[in-house]
């Protein structure tokens, strides 16, 4: 006997959720996601000086503010850490990406920036879990927003 399977055409899209008073329904991995967006965007608007370049917090080196990206110190896998302030800095791309963050680097980075205890109090809160409602991503959007636009206005980039 052969089996011939359907296979979903391109057009076929899913439904979105739909709540009884008939607003959609947005899921967590996509507020999650603009999250990071607009975090990360503030991360490196606040670290960028008014030329508009940036100083990795790992290498040290002095770069333009289209090349920086929004370095974890503790991994984002930890979600009570993911979106502290003190846990993400601008690093360049080299260091994020293919020097796996440059950590030992970065440990110094944050010393030299907040002190030693801050840092040890930074890493305390990694074994601490966190779960995040879909209120506190809507706020957390809303407030990264409202900083990014005003930042953009500061630094003019």
């Amino acid at each position: 006997m052969i089996y011939k399977l359907k296979r979903k055409s391109k057009k076929e899209k899913t439904l979105p959720l739909i709540d009884k008073t008939g607003a959609i329904i947005k899921k967590k991995p996509d507020l999650k996601a603009k999250l990071d967006k607009e975090f990360s965007l503030f991360i490196r608007l606040r670290d960028a000086m008014p030329n508009g370049y940036f100083k990795c917090i790992s290498c040290g080196q002095i770069k333009p503010f289209e090349q920086a990206d929004n370095g974890h110190y503790i991994n984002r896998q930890h979600m009570n850490t993911r979106f502290d302030e003190l846990n993400c800095n601008s690093q360049c791309r080299h260091c994020n990406r293919f020097m796996e963050g440059n950590i030992q680097n970065y440990r110094k980075g944050l010393i030299l920036k907040y002190g030693e205890t801050k840092v040890i109090l930074l890493e305390a809160k990694q074994g601490i879990t966190r779960k995040y409602s879909d209120f506190e991503y809507e706020q957390l959007i809303k407030y990264y927003k409202a900083l990014n636009k005003k930042l953009r206005k500061e630094k003019g980039i």
